[in-house]
């Protein structure tokens, strides 16, 4: 639940991964196209590419299998298709290693941990997705046999993608603009689409991950040099 809230202080709230862009261009402009445009969103790109990461990615750190964990964080910093969703992808990776490395004394005191050492040193920088499967892996037990640890796996999989429609949600708040009842539906949408985004991301093979989604990427291109906005994606 920690992990999930917007509160996080990793600067997710400045983001609004393109739909600030959809908003400038007219795709986006009242709380049906907003809530229709964060679903496909959550399903076509979501489901697809950070869930799935975050999925293979738990379970390597488990391991300390380091050489797993650099194969998924290039693959997404080769996937992310702009300079800004790479710097939002980074930088919020960055940050979470710090809380990680600043939080509290649990057991065993991430200070301790060697892998969060190992994190920050992912060259060119430690991706979101994979530090928070860092983050869950410093939670979880290590499985002892097949199919264990499977149902944790999954909550920790509706947390990033809760905490995901929660700071989207806000930006289509501000951006779009909405009320917070409109907020509230919108989320509520989203809350219903995610067990079945997880579904997917837990059932998709490596061969099948994908990060395919060009309008997307035109918008967020258009993006870095808008005019006026309020994120930095």
């Amino acid at each position: 639940m920690w992990l999930a809230s917007p509160a996080l202080p990793v600067g997710g709230f400045s983001y609004s991964e393109g739909l600030e862009a959809a908003v400038d261009s007219g795709c986006v402009t009242h709380e049906a196209q907003a809530a229709a445009w964060l679903r496909d969103q959550l399903m076509l790109s979501l489901a697809r590419a950070d869930l799935a990461v975050v999925a293979r990615a738990v379970p390597a750190w488990q391991r300390h299998d380091l050489a797993r964990v650099r194969e998924l964080n290039d693959w997404v910093g080769q996937t992310r298709e702009t300079s800004e969703l790479r710097l939002q992808a980074e930088q919020m990776g960055r940050s979470l290693v710090e809380w990680l490395r600043n939080r509290g004394a649990p057991s065993p005191a991430p200070g301790a941990d060697p892998r969060v050492a190992a994190c920050a040193a992912l060259p060119p920088a430690p991706t979101w997705p994979v530090a928070f499967a860092l983050a869950v892996a410093q939670c979880l037990p290590v499985p002892r046999r097949p199919g264990e640890g499977e149902a944790a796996l999954r909550e920790a999989l509706l947390s990033f993608a809760f905490g995901w429609a929660e700071n989207m949600v806000q930006a289509a708040i501000k951006a779009v603009p909405l009320g917070q009842s409109a907020g509230q539906r919108i989320l509520q949408s989203l809350t219903d689409a995610i067990p079945k985004a997880i579904d997917h991301a837990l059932a998709l093979p490596d061969s099948q991950r994908q990060a395919f989604t060009p309008m997307l990427a035109i918008l967020s291109a258009q993006h870095e040099s808008q005019y006026s906005r309020l994120f930095r994606s």
